[in-house]
């Protein structure tokens, strides 16, 4: 994925940078999500994301470098340069939602098996 060597004005992108993050706030549903990304993202733009959160959860879990590579199969330095980020708010946020998913997750498991238990 290669960057245009002609940069935007900067008032223009803060205007299409609101905008767009105005209309990804109003989405109502990740099947919605999906679709708008979908159309928006090319291919490679798309699996590179998912990329760099694999790697973010990964490390958030302690796994290796090497470990990360053989599985997400990307390059040591790619997975430095989501490490180096892994501080940021954003990072942090997006970590902190998909633990407290999981997190649910486990639990509705939990008490479902439990009821399941109890009315046998």
């Amino acid at each position: 994925m290669q960057l245009s060597q002609n940069p935007i004005n900067k008032n223009l992108e803060k205007q299409l940078a609101d905008m767009f993050y105005q209309v990804l706030a109003e989405i109502d549903s990740p099947d919605e999500l999906r679709v708008i990304l979908g159309s928006i993202l090319t291919e490679g733009e798309r699996i590179a994301v998912l990329k760099r959160l694999g790697i973010a959860l990964y490390l958030d879990k302690g796994r290796s470098y090497e470990d990360v590579k053989n599985n997400i199969k990307v390059s040591s330095a790619t997975i430095a340069t989501v490490a180096e980020n892994l501080g940021n708010e954003g990072w942090q946020e997006v970590i902190r939602r998909v633990k407290a998913e999981e997190w649910a997750s486990d639990w509705t498991d939990k008490i479902a098996g439990g009821i399941k238990k109890i009315f046998k």
